[in-house]
């Protein structure tokens, strides 16, 4: 391509807003973070001030930028899912959001169990904390005022748009991780928003991901350093946009390892899991969805332990390979926060079980490293037959770089493992959408390099010893 012009990507994450710019032939022109904190300001809260993503918008779009703000054609966003902005019209929070990983919600899930079955099954999805649905009941209940007054209750990167812009709206990919949406509508569930009694009006219209949402606004170009009245795409949700952004086709896995950890199948059918344990979402395209897998302790469990072991990640990971595998009968079940996929317990707790005197650090390390492997095996059995037989795992994120830990992983999931050249992968999401929503297609690399294969089964013992842990302590969390 011969073009002369720039793609903006912004990821609004949990801890850090990432800004990448790409060119018309799909090159990395510039790139930058800014972190912000999350709060928790009682225990099991999770919040962030949305002032400080507007911030970090700024400071991130004008390092990725630089001199080449003249040549930026579009925007596109990607940002956390499930999460709940209450806004007045022009986007000014009225409180703090609160995220994903907020589990003050827990009471109001009994509201979604009563829903009927018939219901639940078009929600498509784990009735779980952290999704706007409950987030929602629990405002209206505990903090009537901000809820009566807000115009808007947004999903993150949502609420960035309508401050660039001024015009609200949301899009499929975001909306199914609310427990409001209908997968089988294609639309909010207007039905479980009337049962739930909630307010109807607070969900902005939906739009396609590739689709043009608005025009930066005077005020927002300058904020930004860009020109005024650059097209903004809808978006995506983070996940989405990665499974965009790294050329994922339907039928391939992707296993995501950072903080939490993600396994998720491209489908060009909708498959409702019949037990609602894993979760279905709308993908970037029409007519495709994706299944998910969604674990919470994966990284996070592994940084606990590495600090509370006093490691650095290069002796955690040499002191893990001295201790033979299967740690010589001891067992850590991950659950620091809870977990999700399969289990949907928030009040699963971490576990060291089976320790003796001849356990050593590196005992307790390879354990962790055992048991987040365990649970990633626990949460793609869970996820079945939408799984092709077979498949190798298309490796991501930050937590599975270490040539150890993948062997293990590939071992524990019986399965090869694949890299694929795409760092900063919802970003890139984002400004692939932007240049759709402009009817620029940038063509996306779908080269894979093999990481590991399955060579060993010695850790089935393991794995079932690990099962039945949990088994027996579950009645106890």
């Amino acid at each position: 391509m011969g073009w002369i012009g720039m793609l903006l990507g912004l990821d609004l994450g949990t801890g850090s807003l990432k800004a990448l710019l790409l060119d018309f032939n799909g090159q990395v022109r510039g790139e930058a973070s800014r972190p912000y904190p999350v709060a928790a300001p009682h225990p099991g809260w999770a919040e962030s001030d949305p002032e400080d993503w507007w911030r970090a918008a700024a400071e991130a779009t004008q390092a990725a930028v630089g001199p080449l703000a003249s040549q930026v054609v579009a925007v596109g966003l990607s940002g956390q899912m499930h999460g709940v902005v209450l806004s007045d019209p022009a986007g000014q929070p009225l409180r703090p959001a609160i995220l994903w990983a907020d589990g003050r919600a827990v009471r109001e899930l009994s509201a979604l169990k009563a829903l009927p079955e018939s219901l639940q099954h078009r929600l498509a999805n784990p009735l779980v904390v952290g999704m706007a649905a409950p987030s929602l009941l629990w405002l209206e209940r505990n903090e009537p005022r901000p809820y009566a007054e807000a115009r808007w209750a947004l999903q993150p990167k949502d609420w960035l748009r309508l401050r660039l812009t001024g015009q609200a709206a949301s899009e499929p990919s975001d909306a199914s991780g609310t427990l409001l949406y209908d997968l089988l509508a294609d639309t909010w569930a207007w039905e479980a928003l009337e049962r739930l009694g909630l307010r109807a009006e607070l969900l902005p219209p939906l739009l396609p991901s590739g689709t043009v949402a608005g025009h930066l606004t005077r005020a927002a170009a300058r904020w930004l350093g860009l020109p005024e009245g650059l097209p903004v795409a809808a978006g995506a949700a983070d996940t989405a946009a990665a499974l965009l952004g790294s050329g994922l086709a339907v039928g391939q896995v992707q296993l995501t390892v950072g903080s939490g950890a993600q396994i998720a199948v491209l489908l060009d059918t909708l498959q409702i899991d019949p037990t609602l344990r894993t979760h279905r979402y709308r993908a970037t395209r029409p007519q495709q969805w994706y299944a998910l897998a969604a674990m919470q302790n994966a990284g996070l469990a592994l940084e606990w332990v590495r600090n509370m072991l006093h490691l650095s990640w290069e002796e955690a990971y040499r002191e893990a390979q001295q201790a033979p595998a299967g740690c010589e009968g001891l067992c850590f079940l991950p659950y620091l926060t809870g977990e999700r996929t399969p289990h949907l317990n928030p009040q699963a707790r971490g576990v060291w079980a089976g320790l003796r005197l001849n356990h050593q650090r590196g005992h307790l390390m390879r354990a962790a490293l055992e048991g987040v492997a365990y649970s990633l095996r626990e949460g793609l059995e869970a996820l079945g037959a939408v799984i092709p037989p077979q498949a190798p795992l298309r490796l991501s994120g930050g937590g599975s770089q270490e040539p150890f830990w993948q062997q293990m992983l590939s071992d524990v999931l019986g399965r090869p493992l694949v890299s694929t050249p795409t760092p900063s992968a919802s970003a890139r999401g984002a400004a692939l959408l932007a240049g759709m929503a402009v009817g620029i297609t940038l063509e996306v690399a779908r080269s894979e390099t093999p990481v590991a294969e399955p060579q060993s089964s010695v850790y089935e013992e393991g794995y079932q010893r690990y099962k039945q842990l949990y088994r027996q302590l579950s009645s106890w969390f």
